[in-house]
């Protein structure tokens, strides 16, 4: 079965429900908050430098372009909406959780706010590039699939991740290790870390491939957003 725009589908959420919506929306959101606290710490492999989030991070955007493929771009909006407010959630408990005053014989304040204590500035920086990347990876992905006509899944993939990781990169870098790291650092982990997670999407399309097919006969949905409106602050549309 084919939606198209906003027609109604008999399997629809708010009927039936998807089967496996709920399982896509989990994982996504806990890729975003184990990414957030891996950011922490900066890791070299090879002659790459990107911060620990990177190894995971990518995740993310597979799964927005699995969201959007199958699902729709308002189902996508939800689901990235969710991951958002998850993060901010995780940031307020321990940004609040640093400012306690530790127990008496706990002497592991400073190695707390060493690593956990930078999360409200990589969260913050994680929230405002996420919010800009993946909206513009699920938007591009959208139209592409309407032009495409649906076929050609991996142009749509990869192009909207060269463009969503360029935003996402750029921003969350900058805003999270600006004044932290000298300049040529700070350079060379934004390259990096668009060269992993770039490469990391190519890798892996075979593995988007089937997961799609996968979800599209289960769902019986392959939705084209012919008449969406795609703000990203509809969150209740």
């Amino acid at each position: 079965m084919q939606a198209k725009g906003n027609e109604n589908l008999q399997n629809a959420p708010g009927r039936q429900g998807y089967r496996y919506i709920s399982l896509i929306t989990g994982l996504f959101v806990a890729v975003l908050l184990i990414s957030n606290i891996a950011s922490t710490k900066i890791v070299q492999i090879w002659k790459f430098t990107f911060d620990g989030g990177t190894i995971l991070f990518p995740l993310s955007y597979i799964f927005g372009d699995i969201l959007t493929e199958v699902y729709g771009y308002k189902t996508g909006r939800k689901v990235i909406w969710t991951g958002f407010m998850s993060a901010v959630l995780m940031s307020a408990t321990l940004g609040i959780i640093g400012l306690i005053k530790p127990a008496a014989g706990w002497e592991l304040q400073d190695a707390y706010m060493k690593i956990l204590g930078q999360t409200p500035r990589i969260v913050a920086a994680s929230l405002i590039a996420y919010f800009a990347g993946e909206f513009s990876n699920s938007f591009i992905l959208a139209k592409m699939k309407i032009l495409t006509g649906g076929k050609y899944l991996w142009t749509r993939t990869i192009s909207s991740t060269i463009v969503g990781q360029a935003l996402d990169t750029a921003l969350f870098v900058i805003v999270a290790f600006a004044g932290l790291y000298n300049f040529n650092l700070v350079f060379l982990i934004i390259i990096s870390n668009y060269i992993f997670k770039v490469g990391f999407e190519i890798v892996l399309t075979p593995a988007t491939y089937q997961v799609v097919k996968f979800l599209k006969s289960r769902e019986k949905t392959d939705h084209y957003d012919t008449n969406t409106n795609f703000s990203p602050f509809r969150f209740f549309d």
